[in-house]
């Protein structure tokens, strides 16, 4: 091969490999953000499940305090 073709294509290879490096830096940060949105989601649903339990414990309490004051129609 022609060593004029031999850089050229060596330089475009260098650039092919600056680009893929770049990508794989965004492909990382979006992971990481990913990764934070995820572990959110398990906080926001275990904050909700909590919430969920409290109310029905508050439910149960308010049909007993009306079945004591003979307000409920059971």
């Amino acid at each position: 091969m022609n060593e004029k073709v031999e850089n050229l294509i060596l330089e475009h290879l260098r650039v092919m490999r600056a680009d893929i490096a770049s990508i794989n830096d965004e492909i990382r940060g979006i992971r990481n953000e990913m990764r934070s949105m995820k572990q959110h989601m398990a906080g926001f649903m275990t904050h909700e499940i909590t919430q969920d339990g409290d109310i029905a414990e508050l439910k149960l309490r308010m049909d007993r305090i009306e079945k004591r004051l003979e307000l409920s129609d059971d």
